[in-house]
């Protein structure tokens, strides 16, 4: 949903329904992830395999968000590179001025701040409109690239999940020993 839904005039409310949803999934699962992975094991190894379980919820979430946004400034630089290059309304001595300086990265900037920093550059209407359209561009560029990425993983990760046992481990020597 958020991926068809991006683009440089969508609202707010673009984000707000795939992100309580995707909030309302992560409650669902973190609840039952945590009594499926405790109960696996004896009581007397929970505490521990409940840390583990922990510990591994809060460094898959750190490194998906560090991938994501590692994809999403190289996504939107490159991009944002391109349309500089690519727009007939920036001059050439400008376009090679941008590449030195977007090799650095390109930090997410509101309009008005780029427009700002356009106007102490001293750049031309034609010129600020063209790279406020690039900017623009690229922003919707880098997040439906990282976007991509995180749906790939989640893919991957469904595929996985169908290895999780439907049967607690022990459950079936329980029953055969009453």
């Amino acid at each position: 949903m958020l991926l068809g839904g991006l683009d440089k005039d969508a609202g707010a409310e673009v984000v707000f329904v795939p992100m309580l949803l995707i909030g309302l999934g992560i409650g669902a699962l973190a609840s039952q992830l945590g009594a499926v992975t405790v109960s696996a094991v004896p009581d007397d190894q929970s505490a521990e395999v409940g840390g583990v379980q922990n510990t591994m919820t809060n460094l898959g979430a750190s490194i998906g968000t560090a991938v994501a946004g590692s994809i999403l400034i190289a996504a939107t630089a490159s991009s944002f590179s391109a349309n500089i290059e690519q727009s007939p309304t920036i001059p050439a001595s400008v376009k090679s001025e941008a590449q030195v300086k977007l090799a650095g990265g390109v930090p997410f900037v509101s309009d008005a701040d780029l427009n700002a920093a356009l106007d102490k550059a001293n750049a031309g209407s034609k010129q600020s409109e063209a790279a406020l359209a690039g900017y623009q561009d690229a922003r919707i560029d880098g997040l439906r690239s990282s976007l991509a990425i995180l749906a790939v993983l989640v893919l991957v990760a469904l595929f996985y999940a169908q290895r999780i046992p439907s049967i607690q481990p022990g459950a079936a020597e329980n029953r055969s020993a009453r």
